[in-house]
């Protein structure tokens, strides 16, 4: 089994924090999230994952592209990584990595975070992870028949078709004919809003007799602006402290100080006179002094002081000291 992430994008929606870090890097509940997003797929599929292929951006660097390789081997593994040099989309994507679109393997786009417990249907052709949304008109939908097959793939209904959103999740049993059917997609040069997409792989699929089905996922979570992502942050901290997973280190210094869970808090991190939590994550190497911090994401190795937090999300070697709350300050940022 392989899984393909395709995530070229930056990030726009959630600078200043990703124009230093790839938004799949930022850590939620002290994890980047392309790291549990590929655990938490694993885990459905339940099978040994023989390849991770990456699709990233020419600038993302190389100790990014050590990290995904790191992630990979960290399932038994191998890492690969491709380009994609413009943003043509999600089928054009998917083809930076043909090199690896063979077999069984899952597609999965890194800008999402989902709980779910099923079967994975082998029998069908494929598996497209879905969502029930009340606001449907607002995604894209798949449409069902009696036999629970999909029958449409409908980007943002006007008038209600369905409410099983598609959350970026797909599973097939040979994802060559995938790859064939989106090689003809290119050569035929089929723009849709200036992009090739990856519905039109699947419909010339379903075209040609192939079933596909749902999987319907428990919780879905995005990570699109920094809002949501701290919101994500929570929500994530809570599965993690109800599963029972340990998620504060053993390392960190407390003086007068008060950890309200769940919360991450990483290696050597210092807090004095300080109330942390709940659903707050800090990383490695922080210091937290004098502040009363809740709902918020704080990164490696910054320094925090005199501060009341409350959906706040700070970057790596940031400094900040003051009496702003619901702040957003990037990696080496200093506010005091």
């Amino acid at each position: 089994m392989k899984i393909i992430v395709p995530m070229a994008g930056r990030g726009s929606r959630l600078r200043p924090h990703t124009l230093t870090v790839p938004k799949p890097l930022i850590p939620i509940a002290g994890k980047p999230i392309v790291h549990r997003l590929v655990e938490d797929i694993a885990k459905v599929l339940d099978e040994k994952i023989d390849e991770v292929a990456f699709v990233i951006g020419e600038d993302f660097g190389e100790q990014v592209e050590k990290d995904l390789k790191g992630i990979a081997e960290s399932l038994g593994a191998k890492g690969t990584i491709y380009y994609q040099d413009k943003a043509l989309g999600t089928g054009h994507a998917i083809m930076c990595a043909k090199d690896s679109l063979s077999g069984p393997a899952v597609i999965a786009y890194a800008d999402t975070l989902f709980k779910a417990d099923f079967t994975l249907d082998k029998e069908a052709d494929g598996v497209i992870w879905v969502k029930q949304v009340e606001n449907p008109s607002a995604y894209g939908v798949v449409k069902l028949n009696e036999k629970r097959q999909i029958t449409d793939l409908v980007e943002k209904p006007k008038d209600f078709v369905s409410d099983l959103a598609v959350i970026g999740i797909y599973y097939f049993k040979d994802v060559a004919v995938l790859k064939n059917e989106l090689q003809e997609v290119l050569d035929k040069n089929l723009l849709r809003g200036g992009e090739y997409q990856i519905n039109d792989g699947i419909e010339a699929m379903k075209s040609k007799g192939m079933k596909f089905v749902p999987g319907k996922v428990d919780e879905w979570m995005d990570c699109g602006n920094k809002n949501v992502t701290v919101e994500t942050n929570g929500r994530m901290l809570n599965f993690l402290h109800k599963d029972g997973e340990k998620l504060i280190s053993d390392s960190v210094k407390i003086k007068d100080s008060e950890i309200t869970e769940p919360c991450f808090i990483g290696e050597d991190v210092e807090l004095i006179n300080a109330k942390i939590g709940p659903n707050v994550s800090v990383g490695n190497g922080t210091k937290i002094e004098n502040s009363t911090i809740k709902n918020s994401l704080i990164q490696n190795e910054s320094v925090i002081k005199n501060a009341k937090l409350d959906n706040a999300m700070i970057g790596n070697h940031a400094k900040f000291d003051g009496e702003f709350t619901q702040i957003s300050i990037g990696d080496y940022s200093v506010l005091e």
